[in-house]
Order: structure tokens, then C-alpha cells, then sequence
């Protein structure tokens, strides 16, 4: 098993910045791929960026390029989401996860292991 858990989330007016950061711990891989989504009540969830082991393939959507961007540390087996410029519409709880096989999707159904989530809300 793996265990995920997000912080950085918050409340912020809107064009401001926060930082989430997932951290991995318990079963390891040879590689994996990182990812976060996001998801409103009575919304299904949304990709919003994903990375692979090596850090140099990402997958972001086009709701949040240019403002959102994805890195990731594997010594520490964290990865972190830089949201700028934030908008009302950002409001959501933000989940963390990882995938064991494939490239950085943007479909839900290929990761296998979700966080908790974390609050983020954007005030106009």
C-alpha cells in the first residue's frame, strides 16, 4: 500500500499563490507517476496536472497552464503543485495520486492510490 497525504491548502483571494505539496510513504516502486486532481461538490473529479518518475514529462490542463506548475523531489518522495494566479473557479478539494504503470494521464481511473485531499478556496 501507499499512503498519500497533501498539505498547503487554504484560503486566498483571488490572483494570489499557495503551494501543495503530496508526500509518498509506505510500499516503493521502481517508478511511478504523480499526479493532481481536483473536484467540487456535485462535480465529478478533474485532472489537473500529472508527472512522471523522471520529472521531465508532465501533463497539465489547459484550465490551469501557465499558472499551475508541477515538480516533484523522488530522494523525498514528494511532489508539489505552485498554483498562481488563482481564481475563484480554482476553488476545490485538491487530491494527490499515484499511478504504478503509465505515462502521465489525465484519466482518473489509471491511478491507484488517492490522498485525502485538501481544501483550496479562492475569494473574489
Amino acid at each position: 500500500q501507499v499512503q498519500l497525504v497533501e498539505s498547503g491548502g487554504g484560503l486566498v483571494q483571488a490572483g494570489g499563490s499557495l503551494r501543495l505539496s503530496c508526500a509518498a510513504s509506505g510500499r516503493t516502486f521502481s517508478s511511478y507517476t504523480m499526479a493532481w486532481f481536483r473536484q467540487t461538490p456535485g462535480k465529478e473529479r478533474e485532472f489537473v496536472a500529472a508527472i512522471a518518475w523522471s520529472g521531465g514529462r508532465t501533463n497539465i490542463a489547459d484550465s490551469v497552464k501557465g499558472r499551475f506548475t508541477i515538480s516533484r523531489d523522488n530522494a523525498e518522495n514528494t511532489m508539489t503543485l505552485q498554483m498562481t494566479s488563482l481564481k475563484p473557479e480554482d476553488t476545490a478539494v485538491y487530491y494527490c495520486a499515484v499511478a504504478v504503470f503509465g505515462l502521465p494521464s489525465a484519466v482518473s481511473g489509471q491511478y491507484d492510490y488517492w490522498g485525502q485531499g485538501t481544501q483550496v478556496s479562492v475569494s473574489s
